[in-house]
């Protein structure tokens, strides 16, 4: 009997562990651009951010040197917030040598506050500025939970 509800509570405790955080992924694919972004938040207060990761092919060519493709780290993400079914994500590379000085700044908005969803939608923005050829694209993006 014992042991039965020893089970029963590690089978508990590993349940609530595995939604204790959340982790979210957002892509989109179309003529501008395509790219995946993942992150994780954590459930508790503070919703802090505990991972994200993501990269970006940009399909115009006049981009092509410095984005055609790039990947995104912890570092990258300037601005975040998860919470009851809305998500903001903002994307900044500062640029370097690598992009002639250029910057990129893309930023996901999705989900409707109030009604959490396994998948939802939102639209997303990227602009990259101070290179040879401003560049600015609008476009819808897919969302989910994992």
């Amino acid at each position: 009997m014992w042991r039965g509800m020893i089970i029963l509570a590690g089978l508990l405790a590993a349940a609530g562990a595995a939604h204790a955080d959340s982790r979210l992924f957002c892509s989109a694919d179309d003529a501008q651009a395509r790219f995946t972004l993942e992150s994780g938040f954590a459930s508790d207060a503070g919703h802090r951010l505990n991972h994200f990761r993501g990269a970006l092919i940009v399909k115009d060519p006049a981009q092509a040197p410095a984005f055609s493709k790039r990947v995104f780290e912890s570092q990258h993400l300037s601005n975040h917030w998860a919470r009851d079914g809305e998500l903001l994500l903002e994307v900044f590379d500062g640029g370097g040598d690598d992009t002639e000085r250029a910057t990129l700044d893309l930023v996901v908005v999705a989900g409707v506050r109030g009604k959490p969803s396994a998948n939802f939608s939102g639209t997303c923005s990227l602009t990259i500025e101070g290179g040879s050829k401003p560049y600015a694209a609008e476009g819808k993006v897919s969302c989910g939970t994992k």
